[in-house]
This record gives C-alpha cells, sequence and structure tokens, in this order.
C-alpha cells in the first residue's frame, strides 16, 4: 500500500510538470495534450468515489492555478472521475474484480484499455472545450479541438502507460 502511494505520488508530480509544459503547445491551433488525465484513469476502480472525486478536483484545481484556467480542468476532471466506473463497467464485462484492479494496457489488455482510455479522453475534452468556449458559435472550431485534441491525448497517454505500467499488476 505504501509503495503504490508513494509511486502515485511520484506520477502525480511528474503529470502535473508535464501537463504545464504541454499546457503550452498547442498543434496546428487546435490540438492540445491533456496528459495528466492519466492518473485519474490509472486510479484502482474500488476506490470510493469520494476518494477519486477528491483526487480528480485537487489535480485539475491544481492544473488550473498553472495554468490560470479558472477551474475549468477542475470540472473537467470531476465529470470525467463522475463517468469513470459506468464506463469501466461499460467495456470491462466480469463480475469479479480483483483486490484493487488498477486499469491500465497489462491489467485489463490492450483492446478495452483503449476503449475505456478513448471514452474517458473524449468525456474530459468535450467538457473542457465546451467550458472554454462557452458558446456554439463557432462549433466547428471547437469541434475539430475537441477531436483533435482527444487523439493526441489518446496517443501521448498510451505511450504514457506503456513506459509506466508493470509487469506485477492484476490481470482483470
Amino acid at each position: 500500500m505504501k509503495n503504490t502511494l508513494f509511486h502515485f505520488l511520484i506520477l502525480f508530480v511528474a503529470l502535473l510538470v508535464a501537463q504545464v509544459i504541454c499546457s503550452k503547445i498547442i498543434l496546428f491551433g487546435v490540438a492540445m495534450p491533456v496528459i495528466y488525465i492519466y492518473l485519474i484513469l490509472r486510479l484502482p476502480v474500488n476506490y470510493s468515489l469520494n476518494w477519486t472525486l477528491t483526487i480528480a478536483f485537487l489535480f485539475g484545481l491544481f492544473v488550473d492555478m498553472f495554468n490560470n484556467t479558472q477551474g475549468m480542468n477542475a470540472l473537467a476532471c470531476t465529470v470525467m472521475t463522475i463517468a469513470r466506473r459506468p464506463v469501466f463497467n461499460l467495456f470491462i464485462l466480469k463480475d469479479d474484480e480483483e483486490n484493487e484492479p488498477i486499469p491500465s494496457m497489462d491489467s485489463l489488455g490492450i483492446t478495452n484499455y483503449l476503449k475505456y482510455m478513448a471514452t474517458m479522453v473524449a468525456i474530459y475534452c468535450t467538457v473542457l472545450f465546451l467550458t472554454q468556449a462557452f458558446t456554439l458559435h463557432n462549433f466547428g472550431l471547437t469541434l475539430l479541438r475537441i477531436i483533435a485534441s482527444s487523439v493526441l491525448s489518446i496517443l501521448l497517454i498510451f505511450g504514457i502507460d506503456s513506459l509506466v505500467s508493470t509487469e506485477r499488476e492484476k490481470r482483470l
């Protein structure tokens, strides 16, 4: 348990620093990489909703403080966390869950993990960019930003997961 907590703390700091740097990068004027949500995706499924909401909100708030985005990331993280367990149960058909399954490529398999991750990233990007736009006036650009940022973030998170995952994770 202490090792897992230490591992998440290191991942928290590394992803926070990486996201603050990546927030300044916008490819082709539309695609912004969002990699810090990997920590929220990776939280064990059996954690209580209160803990995961608190962690997600605080993590989004830290990103908001460094990027001066006035709570938009905290809102998107909170909405994503509320949808996390239903989305997980939608793609994972096992009734018997292990003690603390950690969603990753190793534990879920590549196909299931990709479906889970892509859905969660799409939810996050949709909430974030619709909140930033706060209008449907230029909906085409907002939709392009959602799709481009989702694809870029999925590719980056997939790469990060292949580096971070360990052999000792339980297979669901």
